[in-house]
């Protein structure tokens, strides 16, 4: 059963927030932090939405269950997605909250809060990277060798590097492990200069086919786990994802209001 949450329009918003004041329940203990903070849900309703939920998904690694700010609606982890489920555990959402007061995305919090914890064993010596001497950020990149966007992004990595942003490429062949796509990425990966043999592969030629030990399979697998789609895909120290390409400038102004947020 596929929980991946869905990406919501201002509607569905709406529909969301009626949906949980519909289903409060009066026995759900009020929520007193934001969801994601180690807040903990009642343990009986908790216990019954966990043994619900693992009916439906007997192969989840992880279940883990949560408060949320709305009265009766509780916080499900599934491996590293988030859904809903009701108090009663009857009904799922699928979705994300936003606080409109604080304007804070608090399904994204509690996904980065995830892909942080998903990051943290990545080894520096796994990425191709071209950094400036002494970045403001680093960003994962998530890179296809053949996407349209991928390779703008990356013809533009010197603008990115003045910009103060390192940039740390991993694999993602879209079109799958054991494609074209993921064949070149490991002749890319086996050169001896990658860097060069990516750019190369960049600009449309195809790298001499190598093999040798590489990574690519795993991290294409990593990629699915964060929740990334397509490419080029952007991921912060902080386990935000940024999807899609965005210019030089403009990404240093996004990257900028999401360091000075609280």
């Amino acid at each position: 059963m596929n929980f991946r949450a869905q990406t919501i329009v201002p509607l569905a918003i709406g529909l969301l927030v009626l949906g949980a004041q519909a289903l409060a329940a009066e026995s759900a203990a009020p929520a007193s932090k934001t969801a994601g903070q180690g807040v903990t849900a009642d343990q009986g309703a908790a216990k019954t939405v966990e043994d619900k939920i693992r009916s439906l998904a007997p192969g989840a690694k992880t279940i883990a269950v949560s408060e949320t700010p709305i009265a009766g609606i509780l916080q499900v982890q599934i491996n590293s997605d988030i859904v809903y489920v009701s108090a009663d555990s009857r009904y799922l959402l699928q979705g994300q909250i936003m606080d409109l007061d604080s304007r804070v995305n608090i399904t994204d919090q509690a996904k980065s809060s995830i892909r942080k914890e998903l990051l943290q064993d990545l080894k520096p010596e796994d990425e191709i990277t071209f950094a400036p001497k002494d970045p403001k950020y680093n960003l994962l990149v998530f890179t296809d060798l053949d996407c349209a966007y991928c390779r703008k992004l990356h013809s533009q990595i010197d603008e990115y590097n003045k910009e103060g942003i390192a940039i740390h490429y991993l694999a993602f062949p879209r079109a799958g492990i054991g494609s074209a796509s993921y064949d070149k990425f490991v002749s890319v990966w086996c050169a001896d200069d990658q860097k060069t043999a990516l750019t190369l592969a960049k600009k449309g030629e195809d790298p001499k086919p190598l093999k040798c030990p590489n990574p690519i399979a795993d991290q294409y697998q990593l990629g699915r786990e964060l929740g990334v789609t397509g490419t080029p895909a952007l991921v912060t120290s902080s386990g935000s994802l940024i999807p899609g390409y965005m210019p030089p400038a403009q990404l240093r102004q996004r990257l900028d209001a999401m360091s000075a947020a609280p």
